[in-house]
């Protein structure tokens, strides 16, 4: 696996402390997988500082990309591609690359969008 790419239900569950996606990042980190995510992805999941702890904790390890006007227009045209609504996933598929695991809870919405951008070896696995 080349990378961890997290989406907001991998968020959430870090943020909650779920020991199944806690073994999985710390597992990542001593193999020296890379996590990343985007800034809307972390704008989903934060809302109150004092009660998020723990996902601030997680924070520092986890590559957050910029929400650029460019990929905001990409994922716009991957919608279109693969008929799917939400600009947050679009934009967190075109993240991916080949050999990537994409950890989230809507699987059935990350395949389309990565079967459409049509990067091989992705895994998209529920959080």
């Amino acid at each position: 696996m080349s990378r961890l790419v997290l989406d907001a239900g991998a968020l959430i569950a870090l943020g909650r402390s779920q020991r199944p996606m806690w073994r999985r990042f710390d597992r990542a980190l001593t193999q020296g997988t890379k996590l990343v995510t985007h800034a809307g992805i972390l704008g989903q999941v934060w809302r109150k500082p004092e009660r998020q702890a723990v996902l601030a904790r997680a924070l520092p390890s986890i590559d957050v990309q910029s929400l650029t006007p460019e990929l905001a227009r990409r994922a716009g045209e991957l919608l279109a591609a693969s008929g799917t609504a939400d600009v947050l996933d679009g934009a967190l598929a075109l993240l991916c690359r080949p050999g990537d695991m994409v950890l989230t809870s809507d699987p059935e919405d990350l395949r389309l969008l990565v079967t459409a951008l049509g990067v091989p070896d992705v895994e998209v696995v529920r959080a």
